[in-house]
Protein backbone atom coordinates (compact mmCIF):
# COMPACT_ATOMS: atom_id res chain seq x y z
CA UNK A 1 0.00 0.00 0.00
CA UNK A 2 1.31 3.44 -0.82
CA UNK A 3 0.32 6.76 0.57
CA UNK A 4 0.47 10.06 -1.25
CA UNK A 5 0.93 13.30 0.67
CA UNK A 6 -0.50 16.13 -1.36
CA UNK A 7 1.28 19.41 -0.96
CA UNK A 8 -0.94 22.34 0.03
CA UNK A 9 -0.27 25.15 -2.42
CA UNK A 10 0.72 28.46 -0.87
CA UNK A 11 -0.26 31.61 -2.72
CA UNK A 12 1.38 34.91 -1.89
CA UNK A 13 -0.37 38.09 -3.04
CA UNK A 14 1.37 41.45 -3.04
CA UNK A 15 -1.11 44.29 -2.56
CA UNK A 16 -4.59 44.34 -1.04
CA UNK A 17 -6.45 46.62 -3.44
CA UNK A 18 -9.71 45.37 -4.89
CA UNK A 19 -7.96 42.98 -7.31
CA UNK A 20 -5.71 41.62 -4.57
CA UNK A 21 -8.69 40.99 -2.30
CA UNK A 22 -10.61 39.31 -5.12
CA UNK A 23 -7.61 37.10 -5.97
CA UNK A 24 -7.23 36.14 -2.32
CA UNK A 25 -10.86 35.01 -2.16
CA UNK A 26 -10.61 33.01 -5.38
CA UNK A 27 -7.39 31.30 -4.31
CA UNK A 28 -8.64 30.50 -0.80
CA UNK A 29 -11.75 28.89 -2.26
CA UNK A 30 -9.48 26.42 -4.04
CA UNK A 31 -8.21 25.26 -0.68
CA UNK A 32 -4.89 27.08 -0.88
CA UNK A 33 -3.02 28.81 1.92
CA UNK A 34 -3.17 32.50 1.00
CA UNK A 35 -1.07 35.30 2.44
CA UNK A 36 -1.45 38.95 1.43
CA UNK A 37 1.40 41.41 1.92
CA UNK A 38 0.40 45.09 2.03
CA UNK A 39 2.71 48.08 2.46
CA UNK A 40 -0.07 50.26 3.89
CA UNK A 41 -1.62 49.99 7.33
CA UNK A 42 -4.91 48.84 5.83
CA UNK A 43 -6.49 47.06 2.87
CA UNK A 44 -8.35 48.56 -0.08
CA UNK A 45 -5.68 50.28 -2.17
CA UNK A 46 -7.26 53.35 -3.78
CA UNK A 47 -10.51 52.65 -1.89
CA UNK A 48 -9.54 54.79 1.07
CA UNK A 49 -11.69 56.80 3.44
CA UNK A 50 -11.57 60.09 5.35
CA UNK A 51 -13.63 60.74 8.47
CA UNK A 52 -13.34 64.21 10.01
CA UNK A 53 -15.63 66.82 11.60
CA UNK A 54 -18.67 64.67 10.91
CA UNK A 55 -17.90 64.32 7.19
CA UNK A 56 -17.04 61.01 5.53
CA UNK A 57 -15.39 60.77 2.12
CA UNK A 58 -14.36 57.92 -0.16
CA UNK A 59 -10.90 58.98 -1.29
CA UNK A 60 -10.64 56.98 -4.52
CA UNK A 61 -13.14 55.47 -6.96
CA UNK A 62 -16.61 57.00 -6.85
CA UNK A 63 -18.46 55.16 -9.62
CA UNK A 64 -19.74 51.64 -8.99
CA UNK A 65 -21.11 49.59 -11.87
CA UNK A 66 -21.70 45.88 -12.42
CA UNK A 67 -22.07 44.94 -8.72
CA UNK A 68 -22.40 41.29 -9.74
CA UNK A 69 -18.60 41.18 -10.03
CA UNK A 70 -18.47 41.84 -6.28
CA UNK A 71 -21.40 39.71 -5.17
CA UNK A 72 -20.15 36.65 -7.09
CA UNK A 73 -17.19 36.64 -4.68
CA UNK A 74 -19.38 36.58 -1.59
CA UNK A 75 -21.09 33.75 0.26
CA UNK A 76 -24.72 34.22 1.27
CA UNK A 77 -23.93 35.68 4.69
CA UNK A 78 -21.67 38.37 3.25
CA UNK A 79 -24.06 39.07 0.37
CA UNK A 80 -26.70 39.91 2.95
CA UNK A 81 -24.24 42.28 4.63
CA UNK A 82 -23.42 44.14 1.42
CA UNK A 83 -26.20 46.60 0.61
CA UNK A 84 -26.19 48.95 -2.35
CA UNK A 85 -28.65 51.21 -4.16
CA UNK A 86 -29.16 51.69 -7.88
CA UNK A 87 -29.04 55.37 -8.79
CA UNK A 88 -32.00 56.97 -10.51
CA UNK A 89 -29.71 59.47 -12.22
CA UNK A 90 -26.38 58.54 -13.78
CA UNK A 91 -25.01 62.08 -13.79
CA UNK A 92 -26.02 65.74 -13.83
CA UNK A 93 -24.18 67.75 -16.49
CA UNK A 94 -23.64 71.50 -16.10
CA UNK A 95 -22.63 73.19 -19.36
CA UNK A 96 -20.71 76.48 -19.74
CA UNK A 97 -23.83 78.30 -21.01
CA UNK A 98 -25.47 77.58 -17.62
CA UNK A 99 -27.81 74.91 -18.98
CA UNK A 100 -28.14 71.61 -17.13
CA UNK A 101 -28.96 68.07 -18.25
CA UNK A 102 -29.81 65.17 -15.95
CA UNK A 103 -28.93 61.78 -17.47
CA UNK A 104 -31.47 59.28 -16.15
CA UNK A 105 -30.49 55.69 -15.46
CA UNK A 106 -33.61 54.42 -17.23
CA UNK A 107 -32.59 54.15 -20.86
CA UNK A 108 -35.99 55.13 -22.26
CA UNK A 109 -36.12 58.23 -20.07
CA UNK A 110 -32.58 59.13 -21.09
CA UNK A 111 -33.38 58.80 -24.79
CA UNK A 112 -36.50 60.95 -24.48
CA UNK A 113 -34.81 63.64 -22.39
CA UNK A 114 -31.60 63.67 -24.46
CA UNK A 115 -33.51 63.95 -27.73
CA UNK A 116 -35.28 67.07 -26.47
CA UNK A 117 -32.35 68.72 -24.66
CA UNK A 118 -29.75 68.09 -27.37
CA UNK A 119 -32.19 68.60 -30.25
CA UNK A 120 -31.11 65.27 -31.71
CA UNK A 121 -33.36 62.55 -33.16
CA UNK A 122 -33.98 59.83 -30.60
CA UNK A 123 -33.18 57.16 -33.17
CA UNK A 124 -29.66 58.60 -33.65
CA UNK A 125 -28.84 58.41 -29.94
CA UNK A 126 -30.40 54.95 -29.73
CA UNK A 127 -28.32 53.79 -32.71
CA UNK A 128 -25.14 55.08 -31.07
CA UNK A 129 -25.85 53.18 -27.85
CA UNK A 130 -26.74 50.08 -29.85
CA UNK A 131 -23.33 50.36 -31.51
CA UNK A 132 -21.77 50.65 -28.06
CA UNK A 133 -23.51 47.42 -27.07
CA UNK A 134 -22.31 45.71 -30.24
CA UNK A 135 -18.71 46.67 -29.50
CA UNK A 136 -19.09 45.20 -26.02
CA UNK A 137 -20.49 41.92 -27.34
CA UNK A 138 -17.57 41.60 -29.77
CA UNK A 139 -14.75 42.64 -27.46
CA UNK A 140 -15.80 41.30 -24.05
CA UNK A 141 -14.70 37.66 -24.58
CA UNK A 142 -11.30 38.77 -25.92
CA UNK A 143 -10.48 42.06 -24.21
CA UNK A 144 -12.30 41.83 -20.89
CA UNK A 145 -13.11 38.30 -19.73
CA UNK A 146 -10.01 36.35 -20.78
CA UNK A 147 -6.30 36.77 -21.26
CA UNK A 148 -5.58 38.89 -24.30
CA UNK A 149 -2.14 37.25 -24.48
CA UNK A 150 -3.11 33.57 -24.73
CA UNK A 151 -3.72 31.83 -28.07
CA UNK A 152 -6.60 29.78 -26.64
CA UNK A 153 -8.59 33.00 -26.14
CA UNK A 154 -8.69 33.50 -29.90
CA UNK A 155 -9.34 29.84 -30.69
CA UNK A 156 -12.46 29.65 -28.53
CA UNK A 157 -15.91 29.98 -30.11
CA UNK A 158 -16.40 33.48 -28.75
CA UNK A 159 -12.83 34.42 -29.61
CA UNK A 160 -13.15 33.36 -33.23
CA UNK A 161 -16.46 35.17 -33.49
CA UNK A 162 -14.85 38.28 -32.05
CA UNK A 163 -11.93 38.15 -34.48
CA UNK A 164 -14.26 37.83 -37.44
CA UNK A 165 -16.13 40.92 -36.27
CA UNK A 166 -13.20 43.10 -35.19
CA UNK A 167 -13.78 45.33 -38.19
CA UNK A 168 -16.93 46.55 -36.44
CA UNK A 169 -15.22 47.96 -33.33
CA UNK A 170 -13.94 51.06 -35.16
CA UNK A 171 -10.43 50.99 -33.76
CA UNK A 172 -9.16 53.15 -36.63
CA UNK A 173 -11.43 56.09 -35.71
CA UNK A 174 -11.03 58.25 -32.63
CA UNK A 175 -13.83 58.59 -30.13
CA UNK A 176 -14.37 62.20 -31.16
CA UNK A 177 -14.32 61.38 -34.89
CA UNK A 178 -17.03 58.79 -34.36
CA UNK A 179 -19.15 61.20 -32.34
CA UNK A 180 -18.82 64.02 -34.87
CA UNK A 181 -19.97 61.68 -37.61
CA UNK A 182 -22.92 60.58 -35.44
CA UNK A 183 -24.18 63.86 -33.96
CA UNK A 184 -24.32 67.57 -34.75
CA UNK A 185 -24.89 68.78 -31.19
CA UNK A 186 -21.62 69.79 -29.52
CA UNK A 187 -22.96 69.26 -26.01
CA UNK A 188 -23.99 65.69 -26.77
CA UNK A 189 -20.58 65.03 -28.33
CA UNK A 190 -18.91 66.40 -25.19
CA UNK A 191 -21.08 64.22 -22.96
CA UNK A 192 -20.03 61.02 -24.73
CA UNK A 193 -16.39 62.15 -25.14
CA UNK A 194 -16.25 62.32 -21.34
CA UNK A 195 -16.27 58.52 -21.12
CA UNK A 196 -12.60 58.52 -22.15
CA UNK A 197 -11.80 59.78 -18.66
CA UNK A 198 -13.14 56.52 -17.22
CA UNK A 199 -9.81 54.93 -18.11
CA UNK A 200 -7.64 58.05 -18.13
CA UNK A 201 -7.51 58.62 -21.89
CA UNK A 202 -7.95 61.41 -24.45
CA UNK A 203 -11.09 61.10 -26.64
CA UNK A 204 -9.43 63.10 -29.41
CA UNK A 205 -6.82 60.39 -29.98
CA UNK A 206 -8.19 57.26 -28.23
CA UNK A 207 -9.88 54.71 -30.52
CA UNK A 208 -13.66 54.73 -30.92
CA UNK A 209 -13.62 51.21 -29.47
CA UNK A 210 -13.79 52.93 -26.07
CA UNK A 211 -17.38 53.84 -26.84
CA UNK A 212 -18.03 50.47 -25.25
CA UNK A 213 -17.88 52.26 -21.87
CA UNK A 214 -21.28 54.02 -21.93
CA UNK A 215 -22.92 50.67 -22.65
CA UNK A 216 -21.82 49.39 -19.24
CA UNK A 217 -23.43 52.36 -17.53
CA UNK A 218 -26.66 52.53 -19.52
CA UNK A 219 -27.16 48.77 -19.72
CA UNK A 220 -26.23 47.78 -16.17
CA UNK A 221 -26.75 51.03 -14.25
CA UNK A 222 -24.75 52.89 -11.60
CA UNK A 223 -24.87 52.04 -7.90
CA UNK A 224 -23.78 53.27 -4.52
CA UNK A 225 -23.04 50.97 -1.57
CA UNK A 226 -24.96 51.84 1.58
CA UNK A 227 -21.73 52.60 3.42
CA UNK A 228 -19.87 54.13 0.48
CA UNK A 229 -17.36 52.73 -1.97
CA UNK A 230 -15.06 51.80 0.90
CA UNK A 231 -17.66 49.18 1.83
CA UNK A 232 -16.63 47.16 -1.24
CA UNK A 233 -13.16 46.77 0.23
CA UNK A 234 -14.63 46.11 3.68
CA UNK A 235 -16.89 43.29 2.54
CA UNK A 236 -14.21 41.64 0.37
CA UNK A 237 -11.77 41.81 3.29
CA UNK A 238 -14.33 40.20 5.61
CA UNK A 239 -14.98 37.46 3.06
CA UNK A 240 -11.26 36.80 2.63
CA UNK A 241 -10.70 36.63 6.38
CA UNK A 242 -13.61 34.19 6.78
CA UNK A 243 -11.85 31.91 4.27
CA UNK A 244 -8.65 31.95 6.30
CA UNK A 245 -6.65 34.44 4.24
CA UNK A 246 -3.75 35.91 6.24
CA UNK A 247 -2.93 39.61 5.95
CA UNK A 248 0.34 41.29 6.84
CA UNK A 249 0.17 45.10 6.81
CA UNK A 250 2.90 47.77 7.01
CA UNK A 251 5.13 45.42 5.06
CA UNK A 252 6.75 45.90 1.67
CA UNK A 253 8.14 43.26 -0.67
CA UNK A 254 11.65 44.37 -1.62
CA UNK A 255 13.07 41.40 -3.53
CA UNK A 256 12.72 37.82 -4.63
CA UNK A 257 14.73 34.68 -5.39
CA UNK A 258 14.25 32.48 -8.45
CA UNK A 259 15.01 28.86 -9.21
CA UNK A 260 14.21 27.05 -12.45
CA UNK A 261 12.21 30.08 -13.66
CA UNK A 262 10.01 30.00 -10.57
CA UNK A 263 9.89 32.48 -7.71
CA UNK A 264 10.94 30.55 -4.62
CA UNK A 265 10.84 33.27 -1.96
CA UNK A 266 10.20 36.97 -1.58
CA UNK A 267 12.01 39.25 0.83
CA UNK A 268 10.06 41.75 2.90
CA UNK A 269 11.02 45.06 4.48
CA UNK A 270 11.01 43.33 7.88
CA UNK A 271 13.78 41.00 6.70
CA UNK A 272 11.58 37.93 6.37
CA UNK A 273 11.93 35.41 3.54
CA UNK A 274 8.50 34.12 2.53
CA UNK A 275 8.14 30.96 0.45
CA UNK A 276 5.42 30.62 -2.13
CA UNK A 277 4.25 28.29 -4.87
CA UNK A 278 2.33 31.05 -6.64
CA UNK A 279 2.99 34.78 -6.55
CA UNK A 280 0.26 37.21 -7.62
CA UNK A 281 1.29 40.81 -7.98
CA UNK A 282 -1.67 43.13 -7.38
CA UNK A 283 0.45 46.28 -7.38
CA UNK A 284 1.52 48.52 -10.24
CA UNK A 285 3.35 46.44 -12.86
CA UNK A 286 6.30 48.85 -12.86
CA UNK A 287 6.73 48.39 -9.10
CA UNK A 288 6.68 44.63 -9.61
CA UNK A 289 9.63 44.78 -12.00
CA UNK A 290 11.57 47.43 -10.12
CA UNK A 291 11.06 46.41 -6.48
CA UNK A 292 10.17 42.72 -6.51
CA UNK A 293 11.97 41.29 -9.54
CA UNK A 294 14.79 43.87 -9.65
CA UNK A 295 14.60 43.82 -13.44
CA UNK A 296 14.49 46.41 -16.16
CA UNK A 297 11.00 47.22 -17.34
CA UNK A 298 9.85 45.48 -20.54
CA UNK A 299 9.91 47.94 -23.44
CA UNK A 300 6.16 47.78 -23.96
CA UNK A 301 5.62 48.97 -20.37
CA UNK A 302 8.51 51.43 -20.41
CA UNK A 303 7.21 53.09 -23.59
CA UNK A 304 3.51 53.06 -22.69
CA UNK A 305 1.95 56.47 -22.15
CA UNK A 306 0.75 56.98 -18.60
CA UNK A 307 -2.92 57.61 -18.00
CA UNK A 308 -4.15 60.88 -16.57
CA UNK A 309 -4.00 61.61 -12.87
CA UNK A 310 -6.12 63.94 -10.73
CA UNK A 311 -6.25 66.69 -8.19
CA UNK A 312 -8.94 65.97 -5.61
CA UNK A 313 -10.34 68.31 -2.97
CA UNK A 314 -12.40 66.80 -0.16
CA UNK A 315 -14.67 69.58 1.03
CA UNK A 316 -17.12 69.52 3.89
CA UNK A 317 -19.75 72.01 2.68
CA UNK A 318 -21.88 73.82 5.25
CA UNK A 319 -25.03 73.74 3.15
CA UNK A 320 -27.10 71.32 1.10
CA UNK A 321 -27.38 72.13 -2.61
CA UNK A 322 -30.37 70.19 -3.96
CA UNK A 323 -29.06 70.55 -7.53
CA UNK A 324 -25.91 68.60 -6.61
CA UNK A 325 -26.65 64.93 -7.25
CA UNK A 326 -24.49 61.84 -6.55
CA UNK A 327 -22.44 62.43 -9.73
CA UNK A 328 -22.03 65.87 -11.33
CA UNK A 329 -19.93 67.26 -14.16
CA UNK A 330 -19.21 70.96 -14.76
CA UNK A 331 -17.89 70.98 -18.31
CA UNK A 332 -15.04 73.01 -19.79
CA UNK A 333 -15.64 75.48 -22.61
CA UNK A 334 -12.65 74.16 -24.57
CA UNK A 335 -12.69 70.41 -24.12
CA UNK A 336 -9.97 69.53 -26.64
CA UNK A 337 -7.61 72.14 -25.18
CA UNK A 338 -8.21 70.62 -21.76
CA UNK A 339 -7.04 67.17 -22.92
CA UNK A 340 -4.06 68.71 -24.71
CA UNK A 341 -3.03 70.26 -21.39
CA UNK A 342 -3.56 67.00 -19.48
CA UNK A 343 -1.41 64.88 -21.79
CA UNK A 344 1.00 67.32 -23.43
CA UNK A 345 1.75 70.03 -20.89
CA UNK A 346 3.02 70.43 -17.36
CA UNK A 347 0.62 73.32 -16.90
CA UNK A 348 -2.91 73.31 -15.60
CA UNK A 349 -5.68 73.52 -18.15
CA UNK A 350 -7.20 77.00 -18.52
CA UNK A 351 -10.77 75.88 -17.92
CA UNK A 352 -10.81 72.49 -16.19
CA UNK A 353 -13.86 70.24 -16.22
CA UNK A 354 -14.90 69.72 -12.59
CA UNK A 355 -16.42 66.55 -11.19
CA UNK A 356 -18.33 66.64 -7.89
CA UNK A 357 -19.41 63.49 -6.08
CA UNK A 358 -21.45 63.49 -2.89
CA UNK A 359 -22.94 60.52 -1.07
CA UNK A 360 -25.02 62.63 1.34
CA UNK A 361 -28.31 62.44 -0.63
CA UNK A 362 -28.34 58.63 -0.24
CA UNK A 363 -26.20 58.24 2.89
CA UNK A 364 -27.17 61.22 5.13
CA UNK A 365 -24.80 60.04 7.87
CA UNK A 366 -21.86 60.95 5.62
CA UNK A 367 -22.32 64.63 6.55
CA UNK A 368 -23.75 66.57 9.51
CA UNK A 369 -27.38 67.67 9.22
CA UNK A 370 -27.87 70.36 6.59
CA UNK A 371 -24.41 69.81 5.06
CA UNK A 372 -22.79 67.85 2.22
CA UNK A 373 -19.57 65.91 1.64
CA UNK A 374 -18.07 66.99 -1.69
CA UNK A 375 -15.43 64.95 -3.51
CA UNK A 376 -14.24 67.55 -6.05
CA UNK A 377 -11.88 66.40 -8.80
CA UNK A 378 -10.22 67.63 -11.97
CA UNK A 379 -8.22 65.40 -14.29
CA UNK A 380 -4.56 66.39 -14.60
CA UNK A 381 -1.42 65.06 -16.14
CA UNK A 382 0.60 62.49 -14.21
CA UNK A 383 3.54 63.65 -12.13
CA UNK A 384 6.38 64.89 -14.33
CA UNK A 385 8.01 67.20 -11.81
CA UNK A 386 5.38 69.93 -11.90
CA UNK A 387 5.19 72.47 -9.08
CA UNK A 388 2.14 70.90 -7.49
CA UNK A 389 1.95 73.42 -4.64
CA UNK A 390 1.41 76.20 -7.16
CA UNK A 391 -0.90 74.10 -9.34
CA UNK A 392 -3.06 73.20 -6.34
CA UNK A 393 -3.52 76.89 -5.48
CA UNK A 394 -4.34 77.70 -9.10
CA UNK A 395 -6.73 74.77 -9.45
CA UNK A 396 -8.52 75.56 -6.21
CA UNK A 397 -9.32 79.10 -7.35
CA UNK A 398 -10.46 78.00 -10.80
CA UNK A 399 -12.67 75.27 -9.37
CA UNK A 400 -14.27 77.56 -6.80
CA UNK A 401 -14.93 80.24 -9.41
CA UNK A 402 -16.48 77.73 -11.81
CA UNK A 403 -18.77 76.09 -9.25
CA UNK A 404 -19.76 79.40 -7.67
CA UNK A 405 -20.86 80.79 -11.03
CA UNK A 406 -22.89 77.68 -11.84
CA UNK A 407 -24.55 77.43 -8.43
CA UNK A 408 -24.90 81.23 -8.10
CA UNK A 409 -23.34 81.27 -4.64
CA UNK A 410 -19.86 81.84 -3.27
CA UNK A 411 -18.68 78.36 -2.26
CA UNK A 412 -15.43 79.13 -0.41
CA UNK A 413 -17.04 80.50 2.81
CA UNK A 414 -19.07 77.27 3.03
CA UNK A 415 -16.00 75.01 3.23
CA UNK A 416 -15.82 73.66 6.81
CA UNK A 417 -13.32 70.89 6.15
CA UNK A 418 -10.69 70.39 3.46
CA UNK A 419 -8.19 67.73 2.50
CA UNK A 420 -6.30 67.43 -0.78
CA UNK A 421 -4.95 64.55 -2.86
CA UNK A 422 -2.38 65.27 -5.59
CA UNK A 423 -0.62 63.00 -8.12
CA UNK A 424 2.43 62.93 -5.82
CA UNK A 425 0.32 61.69 -2.91
CA UNK A 426 -1.56 59.24 -5.13
CA UNK A 427 1.78 57.64 -6.03
CA UNK A 428 3.02 57.69 -2.43
CA UNK A 429 -0.16 56.26 -0.89
CA UNK A 430 -1.27 53.77 -3.56
CA UNK A 431 1.95 52.97 -5.42
CA UNK A 432 0.51 54.07 -8.76
CA UNK A 433 3.37 54.93 -11.10
CA UNK A 434 3.76 58.74 -11.25
CA UNK A 435 0.28 59.08 -9.80
CA UNK A 436 -1.45 57.70 -12.90
CA UNK A 437 -4.94 56.55 -12.01
CA UNK A 438 -5.24 53.74 -14.55
CA UNK A 439 -1.69 52.62 -15.33
CA UNK A 440 -1.29 53.35 -19.03
CA UNK A 441 -3.69 55.34 -21.19
CA UNK A 442 -5.66 53.96 -24.12
CA UNK A 443 -4.53 56.70 -26.46
CA UNK A 444 -3.34 54.20 -29.04
CA UNK A 445 -5.40 51.63 -30.92
CA UNK A 446 -2.91 48.95 -29.84
CA UNK A 447 -2.66 50.05 -26.21
CA UNK A 448 -4.67 47.06 -24.95
CA UNK A 449 -1.99 44.75 -26.34
CA UNK A 450 0.81 46.80 -24.75
CA UNK A 451 -0.49 46.41 -21.21
CA UNK A 452 1.25 43.92 -18.97
CA UNK A 453 -0.27 40.47 -19.44
CA UNK A 454 -1.85 38.69 -16.47
CA UNK A 455 1.05 36.25 -16.42
CA UNK A 456 4.81 36.33 -16.90
CA UNK A 457 6.33 34.94 -20.07
CA UNK A 458 9.47 33.72 -18.36
CA UNK A 459 8.59 33.25 -14.66
CA UNK A 460 6.23 30.30 -14.47
CA UNK A 461 4.51 31.03 -11.16
CA UNK A 462 4.15 34.83 -11.43
CA UNK A 463 0.79 36.43 -12.24
CA UNK A 464 -0.45 40.02 -12.46
CA UNK A 465 -3.77 41.68 -11.63
CA UNK A 466 -4.92 45.23 -10.93
CA UNK A 467 -5.47 48.47 -12.76
CA UNK A 468 -2.07 48.72 -14.47
CA UNK A 469 -2.39 45.36 -16.28
CA UNK A 470 -4.89 43.70 -18.61
CA UNK A 471 -7.79 44.51 -18.94
CA UNK A 472 -7.37 47.92 -17.25
CA UNK A 473 -8.33 50.23 -14.39
CA UNK A 474 -11.58 50.85 -12.58
CA UNK A 475 -13.45 48.56 -10.19
CA UNK A 476 -15.07 46.18 -12.73
CA UNK A 477 -11.88 45.69 -14.77
CA UNK A 478 -9.74 45.16 -11.68
CA UNK A 479 -12.16 42.47 -10.53
CA UNK A 480 -12.06 40.93 -14.00
CA UNK A 481 -8.26 40.86 -13.88
CA UNK A 482 -8.48 38.73 -10.73
CA UNK A 483 -10.91 36.41 -12.50
CA UNK A 484 -8.57 36.06 -15.47
CA UNK A 485 -5.64 35.23 -13.18
CA UNK A 486 -7.76 32.61 -11.46
CA UNK A 487 -8.36 30.91 -14.83
CA UNK A 488 -4.66 31.00 -15.69
CA UNK A 489 -3.26 29.47 -12.51
CA UNK A 490 -3.12 25.68 -12.81
CA UNK A 491 -5.25 23.68 -10.41
CA UNK A 492 -2.15 22.07 -8.97
CA UNK A 493 1.28 23.63 -8.43
CA UNK A 494 3.55 20.99 -6.94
Amino acid sequence: MSFFCLKVVETLIVGSGVSGLASAIRQARKGRIVKVIEKSHTYGGKMGEINSKGFRFDTGPSLFTMPNYVTELLDEAHKNEFNYTQLENLCTYFFPDQTKFVAKSNINSFLEDASIFFKTPKKDIEAFLKKSENIYDITAPIFLQNSLHKLKTYLSKDGLKGILNLWQIEMFKTMNNKLESSFDNEKLIQLFNRYATYNGSNPYVAPATLHVIPHLEFKYGAYLPKNGIRDIANILYKQAKSLGVQFQFNTQVIGSTLKNNNIQTVETSSGAQLKCDVLISAVDAKITYQNILKRNLPKKILNAENSSSALIFYWGIGKIFPEIDIHNIFFSKEYQEEFDAIFNSKKLQKDPTVYIHTTQPINPKDAPDGKQNWFVMINTGYNRGQNWNELIKEARKKILDKISISLKEDIEPLIEFEDILSPILIEKITGSNKGSLYGSSSNDRMSAFFRQANFSNDIKNLYFCGGSVHPGGGIPLCLLSASIVDKLIPNANR
